[in-house]
């Protein structure tokens, strides 16, 4: 945790200084002493709440995929399964088609909803399926709100160009262009996430020695089950509302962290959490220098980076190394 922590604060200062307008040293000493130079613009009103957003994506996206691969104790698990972000990316579509939202604030919103109403769907198909919530049910519930929240809008948007054209640049994910007024509402939205996990952990140790054992040990599964997929909502849908969808990196940050942490769910999330905010950076910085003067957004470098990795963990679990 310690070494993550610094290295946080490296990539974060990184986020800071590397951009498409070098700075130097010059430019730097100009953020300090003139407010409205083009540099002390570029720092403050761009870089900054830029690096902020990506470090609260970041910690949001880690945990909820470790919370998801902990619940589902499917180890290439990430949101994208439980079908969240395809119930931001219905609602998103919803409003652009139906309400002409066409604002990042709008978006925000109607995301966030749909995330927690993708949620409670996978939770009460879950809750009615006769043998009861397990890891199971859940996959089946979430594969099946995926599919149909994406067929929806699909559908939606073949009769709209114009909304097909808002929703496809808010669907590549990105942290970029995003204003304080965006990010300030996302901070304790995430942080009531991040609570619900911490309070989530200790639970999640036992029901990973099965959903009887768990009941033995005095947990209760259901109940864990659903604070855990609030937690998930939560992180997720102010997640992909303010940034968009970002795949990979919840499915890498949570299978770093259950090998780090030999499972134990207390540190496992902490770490995957950290480490999210250091890969969602180092994803953008990535993105900034590749193609200079042009950028490449974040959603599509974690993609990038994280398709050889998802491989990799498919392969190492066909080869019996896994035993998750």
């Amino acid at each position: 945790m310690a070494l993550l922590v610094v290295l946080c604060v490296l990539i974060s200062a990184c986020s800071l200084f590397i951009g498409n307008r070098e700075l130097g040293i010059e430019g730097w000493l100009d953020v300090f002493r003139d407010s409205h130079s083009v540099s002390s613009i570029v720092v403050t009103d761009l870089r900054f709440p830029r690096t902020v957003l990506g470090m609260c994506v970041g910690i949001a996206l880690g945990t909820a995929g470790a919370l998801i691969q902990g619940h589902t104790r499917n180890p290439v698990a990430d949101p994208v399964l439980l079908g969240i972000s395809a119930g931001a990316g219905f609602f998103v579509a919803g409003g652009i088609f139906i309400a002409g939202i066409d604002t990042v604030a709008g978006q925000v919103v109607c995301g966030l909803i749909g995330a927690t109403a993708a949620t409670a769907l996978v939770t009460l198909i879950g809750t009615q399926i006769a043998s009861g919530m397990s890891s199971l049910t859940l996959v089946l519930g979430g594969v099946a709100v995926h599919a149909g929240f994406t067929a929806a809008t699909t559908a939606m948007l073949l009769h709209n160009q114009q909304a097909l054209d808002t929703y496809r640049f808010w669907t590549v994910g990105a942290i970029s262009g995003r204003s304080w007024d965006i990010i300030l509402p996302v901070i304790p939205i995430i942080l009531v996430g991040l609570t619900l996990a911490a309070f989530n952990a200790p639970d999640l140790n036992a029901l990973a020695l099965g959903d009887e054992v768990a009941g033995g040990l005095g947990a209760r599964p259901v109940r864990a089950r659903i604070i855990g997929l609030a937690a998930i909502a939560v992180l997720t849908g102010a997640a992909v509302a303010a940034a968009g969808p970002i795949g990979f990196i919840g499915l890498m940050c949570g299978a770093i962290g259950r090998r780090v942490a030999r499972s134990d769910w207390r540190w496992t999330l902490p770490i995957a959490g950290t480490l999210g905010v250091a890969l969602l950076l180092g994803a953008d910085i990535l993105g900034r220098v590749v193609m200079r003067p042009s950028e490449i957004a974040v959603g599509i470098t974690a993609a990038i980076v994280g398709a050889p990795f998802f491989i990799y963990m498919v392969r190492h679990r066909d080869q019996g190394t896994d035993s998750r």
